[in-house]
């Protein structure tokens, strides 16, 4: 059963002077598509919401570091690409507000990466146009700040520590998910060759398992 599109305010923590944005952005052409009345999807707010999105991780890049523009250039791909945008995604469950259309819901739409990344930069996007820049960056920041990062990838740069030693492997696993849906909490223990190293927490399984490595790698080094 889909959640209602208004009631995504409350996980996104705004609420709209114009809820039909909201609405528009998790639109599908699938569900606009069938609709008996005219409706309007949500490719065109896509088009600008990755522009925003654009323009705030870079905002972001170029204060936190002071990396060459090379660098710079690599790690907003990363938190730009459709993986990432998907794993944002998840962890809100945009999937389940997303407005349908009857064969693209059967088909597994809800979790469907292209158009649920899609409809992620549309509500950036429905967020700009309601509330300005300031309400769009509110939303994106807490997402590329915490777990992996281009910048931060503790579990790649744990694997090269704990590779020096050709026979250890490395395991992830999750111990723990508490609250409610829209606000989990997860906690993941990482071990090497059976011996527990440490354990991290975050609001998704992947965050939690950038910093159980973070956790790791301080110990180690």
């Amino acid at each position: 059963m889909a959640h209602k599109p208004e009631e995504l305010q409350e996980v996104l923590h705004y609420t709209f002077k114009n809820p039909a944005l909201l609405r528009i952005a998790l639109t599908h052409t699938s569900y606009a598509n069938e609709s008996k009345v005219a409706t309007t999807h949500n490719e065109r707010l896509e088009f600008l919401g990755d522009s925003v999105l654009s323009v705030v991780v870079a905002d972001y890049l170029f204060h936190q570091s002071g990396r060459p523009e090379g660098e710079l250039t690599r790690m907003r791909a990363s938190l730009v690409s459709e993986d990432a945008l998907f794993q944002f995604a998840q962890e809100i469950q945009l999937g389940e507000y997303l407005r349908l259309g009857h064969g693209e819901d059967l088909g597994g739409g809800r979790s469907r990466p292209s158009v649920v990344s899609d409809a992620f930069e549309a509500v950036i996007a429905a967020l700009y146009l309601d509330g300005g820049m300031e309400a769009a960056r509110n939303f994106i920041l807490p997402f590329i700040t915490e777990g992996k990062t281009a910048e931060d990838d503790y579990k790649t740069r744990l694997q090269e520590v704990v590779q020096q030693d050709p026979s250890a492997v490395l395991k992830y696993e999750v111990t723990g998910e508490t609250g409610p849906d829209h606000n989990k909490q997860f906690t993941v223990c990482v071990w090497r060759n059976g011996e527990l190293l440490a354990e991290g927490r975050g609001r998704s399984k992947k965050a939690a398992e950038q910093h159980a490595a973070k956790v790791a790698l301080e110990k180690l080094q």
